[in-house]
């Protein structure tokens, strides 16, 4: 595609770039990203891709944007909140560059649309920051032929790679099964510098360039982990698995019909009370109690989260001083534990029953879900 004067005024600093120059820009032009995910590392990537000139960008996000984004969401602002995360972004881009084509898919990837979607690019950026999603978007990547360009944050921490690229490895030749649920926390439960997202979504914004120019030696086979409190940074290699359930010579091609079960992430119906199923709802526990039920509310997160809201009655014990504390909690009552989003409460749950506790249930989604679905007064963070 013929770049306008416009546009070779705007993007001159790639032009008289050797590894870059007019076909290479060109080339930007000519091409379409899929942005999966416009959080932390969506949101640096989008805006790169969008200033570098990447012809067409998709923008696929489901959620709204929150004031808990916005220290490490730049592709947001404080008048986006409430807004769909890809019309505040939309608007963002476009003021960043006209140039650029944006489509909207402002819906969940499942595996009923991920194979279509996908196809309509030329590279995929997953910028989601859960395990369901990474398997589904590497899986439809692998089917349709379109590189993936993956990267994950957790705290001070980050990698970034090149997956599906090719006859590169796929993210499952890497990562054959999910860890188990609840032994990884999210973002909303373990933190994450604001900066870091910015870090390494603009790492994967760079794998893109280069991929779409032909520049330099892309992460092909390689994770890249970046740690930035010690500011340095280590490779490991890998190869292509001829195992792989995804890749592999005797793999199905096909998508799994549900990556939430497949991570052990989701149920299908909404929990009981019973000793096979210990989760229970914001609304379960409610209901129970207007019938008289009293359970011992106990909250595993840290004091600076109990300072900022609790529920009423609950006694704390931060998760890391439960195996000291664990004669505290009584084993002749029905226990409830909680967090913030029902993560660390789950593994809280999981030692007292190994330990001998047959009535400890988890509060599913944790206080954060108990403020949008029991009581909006209830501070949220």
């Amino acid at each position: 595609m013929t770049l306008t004067p416009d546009e070779l005024r705007r993007y001159a600093r790639h032009v008289v770039l050797p590894s870059v120059g007019l076909a290479g820009q060109e080339r930007l032009k000519a091409a379409s990203v899929l942005v999966v995910g416009l959080g932390g590392l969506g949101s640096p990537a989008a805006l790169y891709l969008a200033a570098a000139g990447v012809g067409r960008l998709g923008l696929l996000d489901f959620d709204r944007v929150d004031a808990s984004n916005l220290q490490r969401q730049i592709v947001h602002g404080t008048a986006a909140v409430g807004m769909s995360k890809v019309d505040s972004a939309a608007a963002r881009l476009h003021d960043l560059n006209p140039h650029v084509a944006l489509q909207r898919h402002d819906e969940r990837l499942t595996p009923q649309n991920a194979r279509s979607i996908i196809a309509g690019y030329d590279l995929v950026i997953d910028g989601t920051d859960h395990f369901a999603a990474r398997y589904l978007v590497n899986d439809a990547c692998v089917i349709t032929g379109r590189p993936n360009v993956h990267g994950s944050v957790h705290r001070f921490e980050g990698q970034v790679s090149v997956f599906s690229a090719g006859d590169g490895p796929c993210y499952r030749c890497l990562f054959p099964e999910p860890p188990a649920p609840g032994t990884v926390p999210s973002c909303a439960e373990g933190g994450v510098l604001g900066v870091l997202p910015g870090i390494i979504g603009s790492l994967q914004a760079a794998e893109a360039i280069k991929w779409i120019v032909g520049a330099g030696t892309s992460l092909v086979g390689r994770l890249l982990h970046f740690d930035a409190l010690s500011m340095r940074s280590h490779e490991m290699s890998f190869a292509r698995d001829p195992l792989c359930p995804s890749c592999g010579a005797g793999a199905s091609r096909t998508l799994l019909p549900d990556y939430d079960a497949f991570c052990g992430t989701s149920s299908t119906t909404e929990p009981q009370m019973t000793d096979e199923n210990i989760e229970l709802t914001p609304t379960d526990v409610t209901t129970r109690m207007k019938t008289g039920w009293r359970p011992w509310l106990l909250d595993v997160r840290e004091p600076w989260e109990f300072a900022t809201a609790r529920l009423d009655g609950a006694t704390l014990i931060p998760l890391g001083d439960l195996a000291q504390r664990a004669q505290d909690v009584p084993k002749d009552v029905d226990v409830v534990a909680y967090c913030h989003h029902g993560m660390r409460s789950a593994r809280a749950v999981s030692m007292l029953r190994l330990a001998g506790w047959t009535n400890v249930y988890n509060l599913t989604g944790g206080i954060d879900r108990w403020s949008t679905e029991v009581d909006p007064t209830m501070p949220r963070y």
